[in-house]
């Protein structure tokens, strides 16, 4: 069993204890000792069902951890629960363990660290430096998520649109980042083969292969968000020969397959506008009318959202005029993140370069960067000069 493998089997492995109504921490750490027992058997006879012996020897080991807190009560668990001989079980238990580890009494980013630590089966020292804190930090932060689900009653997988959200904001974090190579743990691919999980254990939801499409079709366009220097490119400037074509073909197949289900959502929307963006071989060639139609389709699904209203504006200055779209983000809450930077990028097209370039600045003091800071205090610095084109004395 190589270390591939054993990865794979994991959370699979993870899930069937916890079905079994084993407590979640007690069954990972069964199931890591189990793991240990697989790399010291790395060089012998490899079994004939690795997911068998696996469940199998962490079960052992979860009854041999109960055993030394209480012999007697253990053994009348081992009595009841002890499953009947016979073939590993089957069954996915991918999104029953998803849903435990994105349950709604936990903080965003304690599900996200819960999730690559029991269903992506990252270290806690590999997540800490994905999210760049230290590992105790995390290891603190994974400890509480544990005990917030202590005691909660886990027979059936829960609300997949919880399992969604998580899954989006982990991509969106990991697709953020300026350099993914600076971590082992690159959370933008441990989203995507997350949700490629999620995908086969729930065949036929739409929203789920919507968000799946989503990813792909940014991650796409990964390679030239930024140059050789790690400066930021922003999508008009990027070099598109870089963008990865056989990931958009499979973005587009798989919203394509979405969509004719007739039952829209809001992950196929934005999909459908990313797969906008990249079916244009030019930033000048962008189909702006059919990318605002999506986006008036994406505030039905979530009406008054200001990060979708936000970016409509940007499609509405393209088909109507900077004008008409810098109307629309004066009317958002000025601390909105990135509102001064997408109407300084309107500003600027409506020609009123001294007024983008302060926006530019105000915007820069809000970065969530060093990449965009960089990026947004070079186009302030850009425009101040096309506004007073004079040399210096």
């Amino acid at each position: 069993m190589d270390e591939h493998l054993l990865r794979e089997l994991t959370p699979q492995v993870l899930g069937v204890l916890v079905r079994r109504g084993a407590d979640f921490a007690a069954a990972e750490d069964a199931v890591q000792d189990a793991l240990v027992e697989a790399v010291r058997r790395r060089n012998g006879e490899a079994p004939d069902d690795p997911k068998a012996w696996l469940v199998t020897a962490a079960w052992r080991k979860f009854l041999d951890a109960r055993r030394s807190a209480s012999a007697r009560a253990l053994r009348e668990v081992a009595v009841t629960l002890e499953p009947p001989p016979g073939p590993a079980e089957q069954a996915d238990d991918t999104l029953l363990l998803l849903s435990r580890c994105c349950h709604p009494a936990l903080t965003p980013a304690s599900a996200i660290a819960l999730t690559l630590r029991a269903v992506g089966g990252l270290t806690t020292a590999q997540i800490a430096r994905a999210f760049l804190v230290p590992e105790a930090t995390m290891a603190q932060r994974i400890s509480r998520a544990k005990r917030t689900l202590a005691g909660e009653s886990f027979e059936r997988p829960g609300d997949v649109r919880a399992v969604l959200r998580v899954l989006y904001l982990m991509f969106d974090q990991g697709f953020a980042a300026g350099d993914p190579g600076a971590a082992d743990a690159d959370l933008a691919v441990e989203a995507i083969r997350l949700t490629r999980q999620l995908a086969a254990s729930v065949p036929g939801d739409p929203e789920v292969a919507g968000l799946l499409a989503l990813m792909l079709l940014h991650h796409a366009r990964r390679a030239a968000r930024f140059d050789a220097s790690g400066e930021l490119v922003p999508l008009a400037r990027q070099d598109r020969s870089r963008w990865d074509t056989a990931m958009i073909a499979e973005g587009v197949e798989l919203l394509q397959g979405a969509l004719v289900r007739d039952r829209l959502g809001e992950y196929q929307a934005q999909a459908a506008i990313a797969a906008l963006h990249d079916d244009a071989p030019s930033a000048e060639e962008t189909d702006w009318p059919q990318i605002l139609e999506w986006y008036d389709e994406l505030l039905r699904l979530v009406p008054g959202n200001p990060v979708v209203v936000l970016n409509r504006a940007v499609a509405v200055g393209h088909v109507d005029g900077p004008l008409a779209g810098l109307r629309l983000v004066e009317e958002l809450a000025p601390g909105l993140p990135r509102r001064e930077a997408v109407a300084a990028y309107l500003q600027e097209r409506a020609g009123d370069y001294a007024g983008a370039a302060r926006r530019y600045a105000a915007a820069a003091e809000a970065a969530s960067s060093t990449a965009e800071l960089t990026h947004l205090l070079k186009q302030a610095a850009r425009l101040n000069r096309a506004a007073d084109p004079r040399p210096p004395d």
